[in-house]
């Protein structure tokens, strides 16, 4: 009895230490979010040619930089990785990310989805595997043993979805070579390092988006009447905005509010950069085929 009496004194004790902690779990969160910088840093992936994106960049600083009032810093990090890495470190502000990069950053706890891009209306598009025009090529079946490129490792059009498809097709069971063979798979670092791959004749095939071939941000005419659509998959969410999650509320407004007040300044640039306007969307809904993909064929 002494030993349950003396043990009593401990209840409101531990009472007041569980408050403390539901308490604290509240308050970190708050804490440890972050005002809107003084300087804005945005990172776009490496999937143009170089010298177009450097224009790109220098516009689109020039341009939120004076809606947001304040220097707006755009960069092309070498991977989706090193912007995810850079969103959740607090480096990077916004990140123009495919949503099998989002999935990744919302999983790591790195970044949220703030608007997608809307592409004729639309919130997804396809994916395409593109071989050179004067090929025999009649379907993907026909590149077995034969190399290809995908556009990266990450990318959703350039690589989730096309090996998707080959699952479902019956060709692989989880690696592409399977069908097209050890030493003939090669990742790129961004859709035209893919197409350039297959302009060279270095892969039979490449899988970007659709809209690398059939819009003219990426590919000149010349390079366009090389090549022909050999396959079509999808289809794909399109690409998205992500914020950094260390940012407080009030900065992820700031920013949406100035993305959206750029897409309807109707500036041919906002196509040129992020191929479509940019709008709200329901995160959950907008990834959630990736989350399926992502749960029937897991990343290599």
């Amino acid at each position: 009895m002494k030993s349950h009496t003396a043990r009593r004194p401990l209840v409101p004790l531990l009472k007041t230490l569980a408050r403390a902690c539901v308490l604290a779990a509240a308050l970190f969160p708050a804490l440890a979010a972050h005002p809107l910088p003084e300087s804005v840093v945005i990172a776009l992936k490496p999937d143009k040619n170089p010298d177009k994106m450097l224009a790109e960049r220098e516009g689109l600083s020039a341009a939120l930089g004076k809606i947001l009032g304040r220097p707006v810093r755009v960069i092309v990090p070498l991977s989706a990785t090193v912007i995810i890495e850079g969103l959740a470190n607090g480096s990077i502000d916004l990140g123009w990310l495919s949503a099998t990069d989002m999935v990744r950053a919302r999983d790591a706890g790195a970044a949220d989805l703030l608007l997608v891009g809307e592409i004729d209306g639309r919130r997804d598009y396809s994916s395409l595997w593109l071989c050179l025009a004067d090929k025999p090529y009649e379907s993907i079946k026909d590149l077995r043993g034969k190399p290809v490129a995908f556009a990266s490792l990450t990318s959703t059009s350039g690589h989730l979805i096309p090996r998707l498809d080959l699952k479902k097709q019956g060709l692989i069971q989880r690696d592409p070579a399977e069908f097209f063979g050890a030493g003939n798979v090669w990742f790129g670092t961004g859709y035209m390092s893919a197409v350039e791959r297959v302009l060279s004749g270095e892969a039979e095939a490449a899988a970007v988006s659709d809209y690398v071939f059939e819009k003219d941000q990426y590919m000149t005419p010349g390079q366009k009447a090389r090549v022909r659509i050999l396959a079509r998959q999808g289809p794909v969410p399109t690409h998205v905005m992500a914020v950094s999650a260390r940012l407080d509320a009030a900065a992820r407004e700031s920013l949406r509010d100035a993305l959206l007040k750029f897409t309807a300044s109707g500036s041919p640039l906002c196509e040129a950069v992020f191929t479509s306007p940019l709008v709200p969307a329901d995160a959950t809904a907008h990834l959630q085929p990736i989350v399926e993909a992502l749960a029937i064929l897991p990343p290599p």
